[in-house]
């Protein structure tokens, strides 16, 4: 068969990154044309409806799918070495009788195995499908199967054939951005779940204490960030709580976070505890961290078995805690007199990672503590108090914290009202959202029932 008038072989094109034929309209882009036709008298009617079109279009040209992938492949005309190649044609204008050179067709009967071949070889790439009068039906299903538009030989004239190829080819961009945005959807969707799921579920059954939490990441549309907390009841009645702040804000201190919390969690239930424990998570930070900059304050709490049982007996017993703090601000111990008090933080040591253990500087010694009957421990992290007071530099700090506390209790506000109304006030006094990660925990004792808020 003698090749289309005026168009080179698609080898010569390949070698020598020359458009086929280019209809110009100054001022505009050219319309990137991949024409796969192998009739001369089709190609002659196809270059005069670009002439007669009146927009800019450049039109490539092919004989089959193999030589149509070639061009896919190759590098637009004046593309430099060692720039970004855009490879992408506007669109690809496949006649359906055009042989598809195909070794072993998937779908021989319908007539539109080039048409499938040609859009698992390029996916992202808008397709028109030319058809001769008696072939409608067959359009209509090359659109059903994923063609943007169908034409009618002897019937497209120029407009029709820019408007048809200008229609496909944003027809195509609006799918990629649907496709782009349900991709994202999902991904954030199973982000938000896994990140759900690395949420710790305290372990308190028999311990006959009320539990409140919350937890806000600093990190837009994240549900996990760099603060990690957790509580367990071991075998022996001991109630062990830790919470924690990597420094930081992004995903890599988020992971870290998490494998601190589990880390710590594994180890109070293989019996370590106190400086035994904070030293082995030192190590544990210093082997997953990313940089030897990283570390993590933390404050950890240890409730010994005495009045935890619940029973009656018990209701007027005080309680023993140890108390190790890891350059993190030390918990509030609420009365009820409605005056929060600032545990001491004379015996805290360094936070995690800062200094190494050997040299005897990293060292974390425990402060004893006596919790009458009716006690309630507020735990959290820098981000509750690091918030600024107003236009000024001020920040709210540990004292500021305390008397927030003192009244919204002395407004009658308990457990998860309490620390709700708490977080609220300290963001309208912020101006605005806090931008540090933020966990907060209420301990408290309840010897009627375990209550999770």
């Amino acid at each position: 068969m003698t090749s289309p008038p005026q168009i080179p072989h698609p080898r010569s094109q390949a070698r020598n990154a020359q458009p086929a034929e280019t209809s110009v309209t100054h001022g505009s882009a050219p319309l990137r044309l991949l024409v796969i036709e192998d009739d001369a008298s089709d190609a002659q009617l196809i270059k005069a409806a670009v002439a007669d079109s009146g927009t800019s279009i450049e039109i490539h040209w092919a004989r089959g799918l193999e030589q149509a992938t070639e061009l896919l492949g190759a590098p637009p005309h004046g593309a430099r070495r060692g720039r970004p190649r855009s490879t992408e044609f506007s669109c690809v204008l496949l006649d359906l009788a055009a042989p598809a050179d195909l070794p072993h067709p998937s779908d021989a009967s319908d007539g539109l195995e080039g048409l499938h071949e040609l859009l698992r070889r390029a996916p992202h790439t808008a397709v028109v499908v030319l058809t001769d009068a008696a072939g409608a039906e067959l359009g209509a299903a090359a659109v059903a199967a994923g063609a943007q538009d169908f034409l009618i030989k002897h019937e497209t004239d120029g407009p029709l054939l820019a408007r048809a190829l200008r229609y496909a080819v944003e027809r195509k961009r609006a799918d990629e951005s649907q496709r782009r945005l349900v991709e994202a959807e999902l991904r954030g969707q199973e982000n938000a779940r896994l990140q759900r799921h690395l949420l710790p579920t305290p372990l308190l059954d028999g311990a006959g204490l009320s539990f409140t939490r919350r937890y806000r990441p600093g990190r837009r549309r994240a549900l996990l960030g760099g603060d990690f907390y957790d509580a367990v009841r071991t075998d022996d009645g001991t109630v062990h709580v830790v919470i924690g702040d990597v420094c930081g804000h992004g995903p890599d201190e988020a992971a870290l976070g998490v494998a601190l919390r589990i880390a710590w969690r594994t180890l109070v239930f293989a019996g370590l505890t106190g400086e035994e424990l904070l030293t082995t998570l030192q190590h544990v930070l210093e082997h997953e961290r990313r940089s030897d900059e990283i570390f993590a304050t933390l404050c950890m709490l240890v409730i010994e078995p005495g009045g935890s049982s619940g029973d009656l007996s018990s209701l007027g017993t005080c309680e023993r805690a140890r108390l190790y703090l890891a350059g993190h601000p030390a918990p509030l111990l609420l009365g009820r007199n409605h005056e929060p008090l600032t545990l001491p933080a004379d015996l805290a040591g360094p936070a995690l990672g800062l200094l190494p253990c050997h040299d005897g500087g990293a060292a974390w010694p425990a402060h004893e503590l006596e919790l009458h009957p009716g006690w309630r421990l507020l735990l959290y992290t820098d981000g509750l108090i690091e918030g600024r007071v107003g236009a000024g530099s001020r920040r709210l700090g540990q004292d500021g914290l305390a008397d927030l506390i003192g009244d919204h209790q002395a407004a009658g506000l308990t457990r998860g009202r309490l620390v709700d109304s708490a977080i609220a006030e300290v963001e309208e006094l912020n101006g605005g959202a806090l931008t540090d990660d933020v966990a907060v925990l209420l301990l408290e004792r309840n010897p009627v029932q375990l209550i999770l808020g």
